[in-house]
């Protein structure tokens, strides 16, 4: 399976190719992302404003997943004090 991963959608907007990749995914998940961001994905996607509310200024961990046809809200609040956590903590001074 091939998995593409950014932190910053703006770039990816910017080209019809990355555009018509994000259009035909399958399956997405969306973290909190900037208006401007939020804006073109919601057009790109067909999304109303009120799913898009739950990628503006998200908690880590919440936000929107797209599988097939269906966008729902997710809140993935995940345990701090495991080593799971320890391992996969991408924040400084948490590894």
């Amino acid at each position: 399976m091939l998995t593409g991963i950014t932190q910053n959608v703006e770039e990816c907007l910017r080209s019809e190719t990355a555009k018509l990749m994000f259009a035909n995914s399958e399956f997405l998940l969306m973290f909190n992302q900037a208006a401007s961001d939020r804006m073109e994905l919601a057009k790109l996607l067909g999304t109303s404003d009120t799913q898009m509310d739950h990628v503006n200024n998200a908690p880590a961990g919440h936000g929107l997943i797209k599988v097939g046809g269906a966008i729902v809200p997710f809140i993935n609040d995940f345990p701090k004090d495991t080593e799971l956590y320890r391992l996969m903590s991408t924040k400084p001074g948490e590894g």
